[in-house]
């Protein structure tokens, strides 16, 4: 290979231009690829190392069920009233959140007098046709 003409061209401006393009492609691809994928994996096996048994779960494979006991690298999903089956850690995808009657009922109401507040800034009927 013959860097005589890159010694030559030292001085010049251009022989920075592609190491600075790498450098940014590189800083770009870390900040929209590299981080994000990091922090959604460190998220998920904290999410892995917390469940418990009672926990409801979602499978990679799509398979819905409450964990009824864990080991160290998997745990026992009961999937119906008769049927439990032993899944590996690595495969949980998710764990279901479910919210209990007493947020539902709170929330409700707000939404309740907040519908009722509408209705009462509209127009009456014969206010409607004046219009």
């Amino acid at each position: 290979m013959n860097f005589i003409p890159f010694l030559q061209a030292g001085g010049s401006g251009q022989t920075w231009m592609p190491i600075i393009t790498f450098g940014l492609v590189f800083v770009i691809f870390y900040f929209f690829i590299i981080r994000p994928q990091n922090k959604k994996q460190k998220d998920t096996e904290k999410m892995i190392s917390a469940i418990k048994k009672g926990d409801r779960i979602i499978t990679i494979g799509g398979v819905h069920g409450e964990i009824t006991s864990t080991k160290e690298h998997s745990v026992i999903v009961k999937v119906d009233e008769d049927c439990k089956i032993e899944f590996s850690r690595s495969a949980i995808a998710s764990v279901v959140v479910e919210e209990k009657a007493a947020d539902k009922s709170e929330k409700a109401p707000k939404a309740d007098k907040k519908a009722k507040k509408d209705n009462a800034d509209a127009p009456s009927g014969e206010e409607a046709q004046e219009k």
